[in-house]
């Protein structure tokens, strides 16, 4: 299906107080099929009022093609007369205007001009030095970060649309040879040798700009997978997927930021990578790069080993972490917790504080959070109770019923725990007497709690970074 899209610009007449107000407006007419026509206002422009008129009479530059110059002009519509003072001026038919080809031009200036306040294209011109090509570079990197902050897509998409929508020819002063498609894919290869120096230059631009530090570091896995064989990757496995997609090969993504979301460190692994096997390489290559320092380190509990975590409380190391406990180690103390008293963090946080062998625990409940789970267990549970009474209103046939019981459980998880359904025998007929359920209202909502285990960390460290504690 192909649409034509044109913009001209439409002038609105209104007499008002004795006088005649011309409005001006940006209108889109696009062509459907079928000859139809719908047609949108995407730029109100306003009156142009004598002031106005007279400023712009003075700035108003036109390209003269014939000279091949700019020359200024006045412009006035040709159902007007010229005044009298309007010199070099020039009569426009506004029926026959028609703007072609607009593109984004406002948030690239500002992309490129980030890109400059950073430092960044001296120091991709230093390591990407210009050769035979008739573009550098650097100006193509630029293309494709501008892209990534402004509208993400793939080297394909830029090359085929983005490119041409925007206004990046102008701004890096090149033509459509700057978005070959070749030339996009081969300027990541040139990129990856330099990532390191780049995570250090960007760190020293944020530090520099924001007075940020780098104390806290959360570190997380991810893995995208891929449909197909992918043979020419050889990082491309079967493992655990996030996605929920086991018959897929994968890549196994880590990542280490910072609460402020910038990013330190980040490596692509192969699919069948064990999350817990990861940690220690990042913790040499975050004290590499950046050197020694105190630094708290944020996980989740199944990423760190028992043994990372005894290095890590290694006093030369100095280094600390917040991480989940373990479910097994809650039982073996959760005895010990419950004489504890609980102290106030916040207005919905309570907290019990335990060391043990040089770690310190925190058991949080958060009435705020339980509040929130059990509006959305209630909501799922409502959502489930009408399929199930639209079900026994129109008593579908026993294999339809099942069908679609299986996937209202599957939409309401959890809740579907707090209904108890009976269904008809195997060869018994679907009706109100066979198929009934009630909810099970003996079961008692979920507490939201959990436990972390800080290691290294100290009581005073926790009030500093979580406010006050006080006896509730």
């Amino acid at each position: 299906m192909l649409l034509r899209r044109e913009m001209f610009l439409r002038s609105t007449n209104r007499h008002k107080g004795g006088k005649d107000h011309r409005y001006f407006s940006g209108v889109e007419n696009r062509r459907l099929p079928g000859g139809k026509t719908a047609q949108r206002t995407v730029l109100y422009l306003g009156e142009i009022n004598d002031r106005q008129q007279a400023a712009w009479r003075k700035t108003l530059e036109v390209f003269d093609e014939a000279e091949q110059r700019y020359t200024s002009l006045s412009l006035f519509p040709d159902d007007r007369e010229l005044p009298t003072d309007a010199i070099d001026s020039l009569q426009v038919r506004l029926s026959g205007l028609e703007l072609k080809r607009p593109r984004m031009y406002g948030n690239c200036w500002l992309a490129c001009e980030l890109w400059q306040q950073l430092g960044l294209d001296e120091f991709w011109q230093q390591r990407l030095p210009a050769g035979r090509e008739a573009v550098s570079w650097e100006k193509v990197l630029r293309l494709l970060v501008v892209n990534r902050l402004l509208d993400p897509g793939g080297e394909l998409r830029v090359h085929r649309h983005w490119y041409l929508q925007s206004a990046m020819d102008e701004l890096l002063g090149k033509g459509f040879e700057v978005a070959e498609k070749d030339r996009l894919y081969r300027c990541l290869d040139r990129v990856l040798a330099h990532k390191q120096e780049l995570f250090a230059c960007l760190k020293q631009k944020w530090a520099d700009l924001f007075g940020a530090d780098f104390e806290v570091l959360l570190y997380d896995l991810t893995s995208t997978y891929f449909q197909g064989e992918m043979a020419h990757n050889p990082k491309v496995r079967r493992g655990y997927s996030r996605n929920g997609r086991p018959d897929c090969v994968q890549l196994v993504i880590a990542l280490v930021v910072t609460p402020d979301g910038f990013p330190l460190a980040y490596e692509v692994m192969n699919g069948n990578t064990a999350d817990s096997s990861t940690l220690r390489d990042f913790l040499t290559k975050i004290e590499t790069a950046y050197g020694k320092a105190r630094r708290v380190w944020v996980m989740d509990r199944g990423i760190p080993t028992e043994a990372v975590l005894a290095e890590m409380r290694d006093p030369q190391r100095q280094t600390c972490y917040l991480v989940g406990t373990p479910k097994g180690r809650i039982q073996q103390h959760e005895r010990k917790w419950l004489d504890l008293p609980w102290q106030k963090v916040r207005d919905s946080v309570e907290v019990k504080l335990y060391e043990h062998e040089g770690e310190l625990y925190v058991l949080a409940k958060s009435s705020g959070r339980q509040a929130k789970e059990n509006a959305m267990r209630r909501k799922r549970l409502a959502r489930l109770l009408r399929k199930l009474r639209a079900m026994r209103r129109s008593l579908p046939q026993r294999d339809r019923l099942l069908l679609r019981i299986g996937a209202a459980k599957k939409e309401a998880g959890r809740a579907f725990g707090f209904v108890q359904i009976q269904l008809p025998e195997p060869q018994a007929e679907v009706t109100r007497a066979t198929f009934t359920f009630r909810t099970d209202k003996a079961k008692p909502p979920r507490s939201a709690m959990g436990t972390i285990c800080c290691g290294a960390i100290s009581p005073a460290k926790i009030r500093r970074c979580y406010g006050p504690v006080t006896s509730s």
